[in-house]
């Protein structure tokens, strides 16, 4: 049911999306240097590494490191990436990600394959056998304010309730989240 819910959300998002995402890849050109897609390293399910995009928000010669780990991190944004981040636009092009099976809508956030004690816990406990999600339960409590292990217990947590009412749960406060741009803190 979840694979069947993730293509067809998958096909209306990207129907009703795809002129803004060229709209964003065409300005990301025009303001900075660079590609518009950043291809990033990502740890999926049964810790697989796959090659995850995003609309680039960094500078190009931001290292390939988690926000949080960066000196300054609205120094390394480009010009229109505090906007992407700030509506989680920069998100987008994982629609594509989504239908072909990498990911889904609703999972825990896949790690960045250096991130190797987020990677050890969640192995630990269990929630790499998830597919890796858009949002997920985390992402709804806290975001990029929570640390490690808070977020390993969310999505434990996640993990022994999943089903798809709490998905659509967490959709739901994604949404709101996102228009009130709760929980971004760069």
């Amino acid at each position: 049911m979840k694979q069947i819910f993730d293509i067809f959300f998958g096909l209306i998002l990207l129907a009703l999306m795809l002129i803004p995402m060229l709209l964003i890849a065409i300005t990301i050109r025009l303001t900075s240097k660079g590609s518009s897609i950043y291809w990033s390293d990502r740890v999926g399910k049964n810790n697989r590494i796959f090659k995850m995009p995003k609309f680039r928000s960094m500078k190009i010669d931001t290292p390939a490191v988690a926000t949080n780990q960066l000196y300054n991190p609205k120094a390394c944004l480009s010009p229109i990436g505090g906007f992407l981040r700030a509506f989680s636009l920069d998100e987008l092009p994982q629609l594509f990600m989504v239908l072909s099976g990498h990911m889904s809508f609703v999972g825990p956030r896949p790690a960045l394959y250096n991130q190797d004690d987020l990677i050890a816990l969640r192995s630990q406990k269990g929630v790499d056998k998830l597919l890796p999600g858009i949002t997920g339960w985390a992402q709804v409590n806290g975001r990029d304010e929570l640390s490690i292990s808070d977020k390993v217990l969310l999505d434990v947590e996640y993990l022994n309730r999943q089903s798809f009412w709490f998905d659509m749960k967490i959709l739901w406060m994604t949404f709101f989240q996102v228009v009130k741009r709760y929980g971004v803190s760069h």
